[in-house]
């Protein structure tokens, strides 16, 4: 069926448990197929894989980082927002509601309330409570999420004028907790602790006072007991289990109107503060040193994006110092005082973020920005030269796709023309960078025009849409052949690419999960200078609310590559090519489709880095069965070989909190001397030989 093509408005930016089955026996394949071949040549290697490759990006956007990894139960604890009469109702788009807080209301009489704007705790103001003896006023959150049985620390800062009986109460359904509060008349930080009676996500906090006077409230928090460093137990054990290599923060878009100085020194005096990228309230309490330091938890190399769009090169130099800098220095000195005295040593350091998009906060022109790239690359490298740097990129097929400034007539941006971004870094910033940054959020059944600039609808099989991210690969990759035409030291291989934002289709099932791994093959196959992926969000690696989380569906294939591909790729070739290009190259076609030469599965084969084990991955992204006959050169398998199948019932199969797992990994045994195969429809399947 030919596809049907709908003009449709350009572009929108996205925001978007695994079982392990038993072992058993696989039988052994000996017949002989007339269908698919593939030969696998141990002798031709190729450069290895990263460990980077199997990187995240995570973002502030609204309460993603805040509610997922963070364990702060209570939101606007420094009082952004008044106190309300009556609380907000959270919205039921799903965008909308990441935005969302709970805020506080009235206890008492309204009249009893009001904001002290002349000296605040932190932020613009701070709620203040006129006492009355006997009669109890105060404030109150609703909507929290406890844990039955769970001990939560919390902490309160307060400051009375004259005297003042202050109670805290955790309400968890029927069970009620209260704890008495000491004040001073100055501000003073007082520390209780409560157990959770019920588990549920209707908790309820309540500050209460009564006496003369008034009572001022400078922040309020609280957290479970078995907080690690302030975050999730459970959610940075299972990032931790997720052995992410890289992590690339904190933003994104988010990062051009960031001021990383609200966000270290004491937490309840950071100042909360309206974002204006994503129209949101950060309270800064994951600032950075907690990022840096959730790095270390989850034993991943941090990678930290610079502001260059608001910010300034000395902002940038000060925050390298911050980090880096011995405690002698200026900015090291702080970090050191901030409980922090050895100096982080973050290597990897990405100088803005999407500079060439028009949405960008402090976007200019290419030359404009080009100058101001080296103003920060000089910058950060005068207080330490040891950092890697990694600037914004903008390749042509980015800039084509909708990542630029569209421009009517000239739909298609041209490698060396003014809108090419990459080529204004590489001819203007050469030696003030080692890598380029890509991004791609290919549009799920949706195709680039060429002539009119616009996207349109086709209705694609489940193969095609699962090809979408991998072939924006392969644009990227032509782009690259270009480069080195223009820029001939680039074969060399000095400078590399980090593919530090890419995602598609943001639902988390089996669909997802195939496009995850057509994408990994397309890295493992331009690993010589493909040196960094960042998965966006690292978060939808875990399905999770407010107390509960587990390995997503996303995850797991994660895992299963990270865990049992091999390190070193190696030469796949086959009877069956990829369709030729159905669209015209440039934008978001490449001039060659992604794949093997094993059409319509798609093969990729590497060796353990001590030659001992032959890994092929397999991917069958149709709803057939398919036969793969397998030749391997160059290696003498013993008899039995042990495979992954990842798989389940349809494309739509997933695995949620609370329900029984759709998307399996069946770990199984086979006749490696004889391996012509059966692959599985909707499976994604990764083979061991082990060397004879």
């Amino acid at each position: 069926m030919k596809n049907a093509f709908l003009p449709i408005s350009r572009r929108k930016l996205l925001l978007g448990t695994m079982a392990l089955a038993g072992s058993q026996a696989l039988p052994a394949f000996s017949m002989t197929n007339k269908g698919i071949t593939t030969v696998i040549d141990a002798k031709q290697r190729f450069t290895a894989v990263s460990p980077y490759i199997y990187g995240g990006f995570i973002e502030h956007i609204g309460n993603l980082i805040n509610h997922s990894l963070w364990s702060e139960v209570l939101d606007d604890r420094k009082f952004y927002y008044d106190v309300l009469e009556k609380a907000d109702v959270k919205p039921a788009d799903r965008r909308a509601a990441m935005r969302f807080i709970n805020k506080w209301t009235v206890i008492g009489s309204p009249s009893a309330h009001h904001l002290d704007t002349t000296h605040p705790y932190v932020g613009e103001h701070s709620p203040v409570i006129d006492l009355q003896a006997g009669i109890s006023n105060g404030i109150a959150q609703d909507g929290l999420s406890l844990e039955g049985g769970k001990t939560y620390n919390g902490r309160i800062v307060l400051a009375k004028t004259n005297t003042a009986n202050v109670t805290v109460t955790l309400i968890s359904g029927t069970d009620q907790q209260k704890v008495k509060i000491k004040t001073s008349k100055k501000w003073h930080t007082a520390h209780f602790q409560l157990t959770a009676g019920n588990d549920t996500t209707q908790g309820r906090i309540e500050i209460t006072a009564e006496g003369k006077g008034s009572l001022r409230i400078g922040a309020i928090s609280l957290m479970p007991a078995d907080n690690v460093r302030g975050f999730r137990a459970d959610t940075i054990a299972l990032m931790r289990e997720m052995d992410c290599k890289m992590l690339r923060m904190p933003g994104g878009n988010f990062i051009s109107a960031y001021d990383w100085k609200d966000t270290v020194g004491d937490p309840d005096k950071r100042p909360p503060v309206l974002d204006p990228v994503w129209s949101a309230v950060q309270p800064n309490d994951v600032g950075v040193d907690e990022l840096i330091q959730m790095c270390e938890l989850i034993k991943c190399e941090p990678y930290w994006c610079v502001n260059t769009g608001f910010g300034e090169p000395r902002s940038g130099a000060e925050l390298v110092e911050y980090v880096n800098g011995s405690k002698e220095t200026v900015w090291g000195a702080k970090r050191a005082a901030n409980g922090h005295t050895e100096p982080y040593k973050v290597k990897y350091w990405n100088i803005g973020n999407e500079m060439y998009g028009h949405w960008q906060r402090g976007h200019m022109s290419r030359d404009h920005y080009v100058t101001k790239h080296n103003l920060f690359a000089d910058a950060m490298r005068k207080v330490d030269p040891n950092i890697y740097i990694v600037a914004p990129g903008g390749f042509v097929d980015e800039m084509t796709t909708g990542q630029g400034i569209f421009i009517a007539g000239q739909p298609q941006v041209k490698v060396g023309s003014d809108r090419d971004w990459a080529y204004g870094m590489l001819q203007g910033s050469w030696g003030k960078f080692d890598a380029l940054a890509t991004h791609a959020y290919p549009p799920e059944g949706k195709r680039f025009n060429l002539d009119t600039g616009k996207l349109f609808d086709v209705d694609m099989t489940l193969l095609e849409s699962v090809r979408q991210p991998p072939d924006r690969v392969r644009t990227m990759v032509d782009a690259w052949v270009e480069y080195k035409k223009a820029f001939p030291e680039l074969e060399k291989g000095a400078i590399k690419v980090f593919f530090d934002e890419w995602a598609y289709h943001f639902q988390d099932d089996l669909k997802g999960s195939l496009a995850i791994a057509l994408t990994l093959h397309e890295f493992y196959r331009h690993t010589d200078f493909i040196d960094m992926a960042g998965y966006t969000m690292a978060t939808a690696w875990i399905d999770f609310n407010r107390t509960l989380s587990t390995i997503s569906t996303k995850g797991r294939i994660f895992q299963l590559f990270n865990k049992h591909y091999g390190t070193i790729p190696i030469a796949v070739d086959g009877n069956s090519p990829q369709p030729a290009p159905q669209y015209p190259i440039g934008g978001d076609q490449p001039s060659v489709n992604s794949g093997s030469a094993t059409y319509p599965l798609d093969v990729s084969a590497s060796l353990t880095d001590d030659g001992a084990t032959l890994v092929v991955s397999v991917v069958n992204a149709t709803e057939s069965e398919h036969s793969l006959d397998l030749s391997l050169q160059s290696f003498s398998p013993r008899k039995n070989g042990t495979c992954w199948k990842f798989t389940g019932a349809s494309a739509e199969s997933k695995n949620q909190l609370g329900k029984a797992p759709e998307v399996i990994i069946k770990e199984l045994t086979f006749n490696a001397q004889s391996p012509s195969l059966y692959i599985t429809p909707f499976s994604v399947e990764i083979y061991h030989f082990s060397a004879a």
